[in-house]
């Protein structure tokens, strides 16, 4: 069986990312490197993935609060109350944090491409 750092090596490279942006896929490489240098379980692993999914999506790893700390207040740009959650940008406020919704709720987050 090869590591998954060589998986992703031939992988980029059937894709022609190497010779096409070689940083780029030395880049995805030192990523998966770092991923794998933990010696991650089956578990583990898939816990990881999980949480690196999201933190590179700029979603929270735990639910977010009305901590005062974690709203921008944006009611000079948008004219009347508003606040943006700091850990979660889709999640906003009319009452600096004590209710909010989210985008997604809203129905108005972006659809993932197929």
């Amino acid at each position: 069986m090869t590591s998954l750092v060589d998986h992703a090596r031939r992988e980029l490279e059937l894709l022609g990312q190497t010779a096409e942006d070689p940083a780029y896929a030395q880049s995805i490489i030192a990523a998966i490197a770092a991923f794998a240098s933990y010696g991650h379980s089956g578990g583990s692993a898939e816990i990881a993935i999980q949480q690196l999914n999201d933190l590179l999506n700029r979603r929270p790893l735990t639910p977010i609060t009305s901590d005062p700390e974690d709203w921008i207040d944006r009611s000079i740009e948008s004219g009347y109350p508003f606040w943006q959650n700091n850990r979660d940008s889709t999640a906003f406020s009319e009452d600096g944090g004590q209710t909010w919704w989210t985008l997604e709720e809203r129905g108005l987050a972006k659809e993932k491409s197929a």
